[in-house]
């Protein structure tokens, strides 16, 4: 799994099937299994019943066809590959015929599991043929001249990593083995099904991967049968489907009459990774017995798309709208507490003040205040530049708010007197003087008005400590703190696109626009922006990339850069990559401090930096051996 970065490459096959014909059947399997192969995928798994045939019927009664199976997979196993394929077949034992996963590997047999569950309902009549296998544990079955072992308890363990068996029915029912293998330190479930169309099927199908997948924490690799079996009364269309974690990474068309194959990587690390934050995984099922496999793990190129903007959600619609009436809430609640009125916010036309007022105004309106209550001040500086400037007068003139503008020039040039900085100095002192300037204007204003100073300082800034401590690191309440810089734009341009006033809607187009910047060095001489935060701390599209996969998924810098650079192909170099992932563990470790001392506000998606509960980390960690790793790339 290491050589791999913890990725597994996996398969379903849905071979053409000839009903009964088990020797057509197995040349077929063998051809798929070798297409797989060739591909580079460890395990490959195929339908239900795949050597037979799943619609046979009364044939299943028939000594031949049994004989015929058997005979299909000791063809199967004739020709050794150095791949792990699980073939569907019925199996004799005491006197009952079994519906089967066969798990084969390098020409032999390493293990049998029974379907657990057999349906006798609408579609499906399995039980006039089959028994259900739940029951059979710790047992063995002579198979194609070996002894081997035969039940539900059964894992598999290939180059390390365990997998388990379950078929169609399993996981329909209320308590699908899966959780059971999952629970005995499964991280891969094989599913080998037979599972025909009706309206509305397929969606419901999708949706039970995906929630068996999340539940489970696991890879989740559905294959079904397809061409080939009767349509007397059913379709089937080979579905292939592979899910992880919640999410379905790869499937196949269906209604296609030629064999198919579907192929992803699961990310076993990740599985492994959100076990140990899930307690429900420490205390593992000890009744399930994991088999070696000795296959060799074949290297190949990683087939998976990686989303290069991992915080922002997919349906963005949906996604935005949840996360602001998130914030909404968070500071309703606030508000309602402290039977507060009053806001007070700071508005500098840029990205994070604007979702901060955007936020605080659908608060006032939900709460039924008046937006007169949220006193709204601009504080122009030596950085301002004429573009932000106009954005916040006009954004706080549409939005109804009071409007202040307070210079704190006057106020700074005689703060740098009284402390001995220079007219010419432009370090930290400098630029930091003006950001507790304006903290502390906001602060007593809202001392004096009887308010809350609303914070606006977002995920990206709290990760990189690319704030003032004590500055615009602090307020009453912070609505903007889990959420990222990419999405914070993402929400400004969704307000943009849903809001009726054509003035607010195309100062928001603008202000995302705008290149992100603190404003705290001079403009020039045109009064635009001289200070751009992306040129200075790099792209946060890369780096909330690197924050989503360093602190959600608990990755190592090898892994983040190898995934950027597929994310970012053709965007940046693996210099680049290399570069923005130094400064963004250095600077990360080195702000802790900053983090520890956040003030309150909600967690809007899965990554939070919250010290409370999120992320606790001392501020006394060293980097070194995070910067050793990116150092050797």
């Amino acid at each position: 799994m290491s050589k791999r970065y913890g990725f597994v490459k996996v398969a379903a096959a849905t071979p053409l099937v000839h009903i009964g014909d088990c020797a057509s059947n197995a040349e077929a399997i063998d051809r798929m299994t070798t297409e797989a192969a060739g591909r580079g995928a460890s395990i490959v798994v195929f339908p239900e019943l795949s050597l037979t045939g799943y619609t046979c019927g009364d044939l299943f009664l028939q000594s031949r066809l049994l004989e015929a199976a058997d005979e299909a997979l000791a063809q199967l196993l004739a020709t050794p590959r150095e791949i792990v394929s699980i073939v569907g077949m019925p199996i004799y034992y005491k006197n009952n015929l079994y519906n089967c996963a066969v798990v084969i590997a390098e020409g032999k047999i390493y293990g049998v599991v029974p379907k657990s569950y057999i349906p006798n309902y609408s579609e499906f009549y399995e039980s006039r043929w089959f028994t259900e296998g739940r029951d059979i544990r710790n047992a063995e079955i002579t198979l194609c001249g070996e002894r081997v072992r035969f039940g539900t308890d059964l894992l598999f363990d290939v180059h390390g990593v365990k997998f388990g068996v379950e078929i169609c029915e399993d996981l329909w029912v209320p308590a699908p083995p899966s959780s059971d293998m999952a629970l005995a330190g499964a991280t891969l479930i094989f599913n080998l099904s037979a599972t025909p169309e009706i309206m509305g099927k397929h969606t419901y199908l999708r949706s039970l991967i995906k929630q068996q997948s999340s539940r489970a924490l696991c890879g989740y690799i559905y294959c079904s049968a397809g061409v080939g079996e009767s349509s007397t009364d059913l379709v089937f269309t080979g579905n292939g489907i592979i899910a992880e974690n919640g999410k379905i990474i790869a499937a196949r068309e269906r209604f296609v009459r030629e064999p198919r194959l579907t192929i992803a990587d699961i990310d076993v690390e990740h599985i492994l990774n959100e076990r140990r934050r899930h307690t429900s995984f420490i205390n593992l099922d000890n009744r399930h017995d994991a088999i070696p496999l000795p296959t060799q793990q074949a290297e190949s190129e990683i087939e998976r798309e990686i989303s290069p903007s991992p915080m922002i959600p997919t349906d963005l619609n949906e996604g935005c709208r949840e996360v602001f009436n998130i914030q909404i809430a968070g500071l309703a609640q606030r508000l309602s507490h402290t039977r507060c009125t009053k806001a007070v916010i700071g508005i500098s036309g840029g990205l994070d003040s604007t979702l901060a007022l955007l936020a605080t105004v659908a608060t006032f309106d939900l709460l039924g205040l008046d937006r007169k209550g949220i006193e709204a001040i601009t504080m122009p500086g030596f950085g301002t530049s004429d573009r932000t400037y106009a954005n916040a007068l006009t954004l706080m003139r549409e939005l109804g708010v009071t409007m202040r503008e307070i210079s704190i020039r006057a106020a700074c040039e005689q703060h740098f007197k009284d402390i001995g900085i220079s007219a010419d100095d432009r370090g930290a002192a400098y630029e930091n003087s003006q950001a507790r300037e304006r903290t502390q204007i906001l602060m007593d204003i809202a001392n004096a008005v009887g308010g809350l100073v609303i914070g606006t300082g977002d995920l990206s800034e709290a990760a990189l400590g690319w704030a003032t401590y004590n500055g615009d690191h602090m307020s009453m309440y912070n609505v903007n703190c889990s959420i990222p810089k990419t999405l914070v734009r993402a929400l400004v341009e969704w307000a943009a696109d849903n809001d009726t006033n054509e003035r607010v809607r195309a100062t928001l187009k603008d202000i995302v626009a705008t290149p992100v910047s603190p404003e705290l060095l001079p403009a020039t001489e045109q009064g635009e922006i001289a200070q751009k935060t992306e040129e200075v701390v790099g792209p946060y599209e890369l780096h909330d990339f690197f924050i989503y996969h360093f602190i959600r998924n608990g990755f190592s810098p090898r892994k983040i850069a190898l995934l950027a650079e597929r994310a970012f192909h053709g965007a940046y170099s693996r210099e680049e990559i290399r570069h923005w992932l130094t400064l963004f563990l250095r600077r990360f470790f080195s702000q802790q401090f900053k983090r520890s001392a956040a003030p309150d506000g909600p967690k809007v998606g899965s990554v939070s930096l919250s010290a409370r509960g999120d992320w606790r980390m001392p501020s006394d960690a060293v980097a070194a051996e995070w910067l050793r790793e990116v150092e050797t790339l």
